[in-house]
């Protein structure tokens, strides 16, 4: 089946990669779409632009565009009018556990038409479990934007790891906020996995917090670097 990724840079978007791979699905391209603003419903702002290192780390197509309205339907066009110029898929994935009705029903309306299919990778999977399940494969992601009580400066800018997982799942009880970051609670880059050739250094960083519980961290200088770097604490 040859597919297409909807590639945020993110944790879920890269286990979707992962998922392809394993599935022996014939990947075409990663989309990635890079907003101007940062209330879009269907895309990730922070980090998104340094995606194209991540597709080089992988070796895969990548396209990469951007997005300045914050609608649903207008976002939605935003990806059909980039697939249906690219060679056909048999269907255009995403990451996740399936919760991201606007986003999967979206997309899917624009795509209906042409037979492509929409979905999820890890639809009906406990997040917590997808979680710990990329932790033990060996995967590295850092939370780049947050939008609630209980993560803040304490979890922005840094990786959650096998050490400190089970506290951040802790803080999403306490806190009420989904543990996968569905509904925009929070964002991720991965850094490092066993699908990607090299690692990703954010050698120089900075955040921005627009009020006491909602920021994001901007990646100033990002390399890649030959693996293994050093491990995370």
């Amino acid at each position: 089946m040859k597919v297409g990724i909807l590639f945020s840079g993110g944790k879920d978007s890269t286990f979707a990669i992962d998922y392809a791979k394993e599935q022996g699905y014939d990947i075409e391209y990663l989309l990635s779409v890079k907003p101007t603003r940062t209330d879009c419903f269907l895309f990730h702002f922070a980090t998104v632009e340094h995606t194209p290192k991540l597709a080089e780390s992988l070796g895969i197509k990548h396209i990469l565009t951007t997005c300045s309205v914050a609608d649903p339907e207008q976002e939605a066009k935003i990806v059909h009018d980039i697939v249906v110029k690219q060679p056909k898929v048999d269907a255009i994935l995403l990451g996740g556990t399936g919760l991201q009705e606007t986003q999967l029903g979206s997309v899917r309306k624009v795509l209906a038409p042409y037979g492509i299919k929409v979905y999820a990778t890890h639809t009906g999977k406990p997040h917590d479990q997808v979680m710990l399940e990329m932790l033990n494969k060996g995967y590295r992601f850092m939370i780049t934007q947050v939008a609630s009580d209980g993560l803040g400066q304490d979890f922005l800018g840094h990786e959650l790891t096998k050490k400190n997982i089970n506290e951040f799942f802790e803080r999403s009880k306490k806190y009420g906020f989904h543990s996968g970051g569905e509904g925009g609670y929070f964002d991720t880059l991965a850094l490092d996995g066993p699908i990607f050739k090299f690692a990703i250094d954010i050698q120089q960083s900075h955040k921005v917090m627009e009020d006491q519980f909602s920021g994001h961290l901007v990646a100033d200088k990002v390399a890649l670097v030959e693996k293994p770097i050093i491990q995370a604490q």
